[in-house]
């Protein structure tokens, strides 16, 4: 029998079990092939995606539609409020009924926090999260598990340092809601005070009895690390510009810094960057980040194809 999800719409990294992933990491495998196979393009033909991004974004609109071409599938999309009905005082349950009319899937981004919960309950589609504004951001923590499993060729045993924007970046908080389910996974948390992992993060590790330290030193926990996901400094998530201008520079990583570093060290990062990776690091072989993004095309190709054929 045929695995099948349990759940219509991907809406946040809790909702997945190990067999989940298994499944979904199995049929973006496939769809690496098909990639590069055209003759089996059309898996997906006459079906319509609806890409409604109210907040500007780059790699997940672009692999969202890049996936849905390369399925046979067509796109319609929003990419900004502005061009919508919401200027016109339209509520979002009546834009998600409407669009549910004009496709056969929604994947959304909106900057109110629970709105893409809101529009899935509202429609009998598969609703994906682009990213509702502070929530999860689960399609990117599953491309970057997948990159994790493809570079390292497994997903248990390993030590993963998370470094520099702790507090904001929901890819990794995401990353750690995903990684948790895997065998003897430990956390490092590289990052100032100012910027600390959040407690709800930390709470839900303590939970699941799942080892992890804090500090703020690259170099003291990089030697012992089996992956390094870096994030971006946010500049627009500060009030205080000179708080942004005295932290934006302290965690940048370069050649020198990875002399202390396993030689076969992951390097990830969800991108866009800004001076966070030295461009001299780019040339490793070991640093994937190019790579995780390209990933992002064959893991959404995988739940447009699973989340079109559910019925």
């Amino acid at each position: 029998m045929t695995y099948k999800l349990k759940f219509k719409d991907i809406l946040h990294t809790n909702q997945f079990s190990v067999e989940d992933l298994d499944f979904i990491f199995s049929t973006a495998k496939q769809m690496e092939k098909i990639i590069t196979w055209e003759s089996q393009w059309g898996q997906l033909k006459w079906k319509i995606m609806a890409s409604l991004f109210y907040e500007p974004s780059t790699r997940t609109r672009l692999s969202f539609e890049s996936a849905m071409k390369r399925l046979g599938g067509e796109v319609i999309t929003v990419s900004e409020a502005g061009t919508s009905s919401f200027s016109k005082g339209e509520t979002l349950e009546d834009n998600s009924i409407i669009t549910s009319m004009y496709s056969d899937i929604i994947v959304m981004r909106h900057p109110q926090i629970g709105s893409v919960k809101k529009s899935a309950d509202i429609t009998h589609l598969s609703v994906i999260n682009a990213w509702d504004w502070s929530n999860q951001h689960p399609t990117q923590a599953l491309l970057d598990v997948y990159t994790i499993l493809k570079e390292k060729k497994r997903l248990n045993n390993l030590k993963i340092a998370i470094v520099w924007d702790l507090k904001f970046w929901r890819t990794a908080h995401s990353l750690v809601y995903l990684m948790w389910l895997y065998k003897n996974i430990e956390f490092s948390f590289i990052s100032p005070t100012e910027l600390k992992i959040p407690e709800k993060v930390t709470s839900f590790l303590n939970d699941k009895n799942i080892d992890y330290s804090e500090t703020d030193s690259y170099i003291e926990w990089l030697k012992d690390v089996d992956v390094l996901y870096v994030t971006r400094i946010q500049k627009e998530r500060f009030t205080d510009i000179s708080e942004y201008e005295n932290l934006k520079d302290d965690f940048v990583l370069n050649l020198e810094l990875l002399n202390n570093a396993k030689t076969d060290i992951t390097i990830m990062h969800p991108l866009p960057r800004v001076n966070e990776v030295d461009s001299e690091v780019d040339k490793l072989p070991n640093a994937a980040f190019f790579r995780q993004a390209q990933n992002g095309v064959p893991v959404r190709m995988a739940l447009l194809k699973i989340l079109c054929e559910r019925v």
